[in-house]
């Protein structure tokens, strides 16, 4: 499993290592998962592998990932109330964009069926 946790970690460093290199608009974590994902494509691992242990026992305790998000939403709660119009109007647009992309999608992809 320490195996497992090494190459997540990998991953995850090679990932901020290119972005901060790069100057990319993208974070590192998700440079990482994208490398981790095309390394266990490329390598298709056994059940047992360490990799696969280790992301399961991650999922097993995911909520606890949750805690350090939460606590920073209360400790910026007044700068929170101080935006609520644009972080309430951008996450309405955000949505509503997101529907209507699905949406499109949806009928597109029905369509060649």
């Amino acid at each position: 499993m320490i195996n497992g946790l090494m190459w997540l970690l990998v991953c995850q460093v090679v990932g901020e290592v290119a972005v901060r290199l790069t100057d990319a608009p993208v974070p590192g974590p998700i440079v990482g998962m994208v490398l981790l994902f095309a390394l266990l494509q490329w390598r298709d691992p056994d059940e047992g592998a360490g990799v696969l242990r280790a992301s399961d026992a991650m999922l097993r305790h995911l909520q606890l990932f949750f805690v350090p998000a939460g606590v920073g939403i209360v400790t910026y709660l007044a700068v929170l109330r101080a935006d609520a119009l644009p972080i309430v109007g951008a996450m309405a647009v955000s949505w509503l964009a997101g529907l209507l992309v699905v949406g499109w999608l949806v009928t597109l992809m029905t369509r060649r069926t």
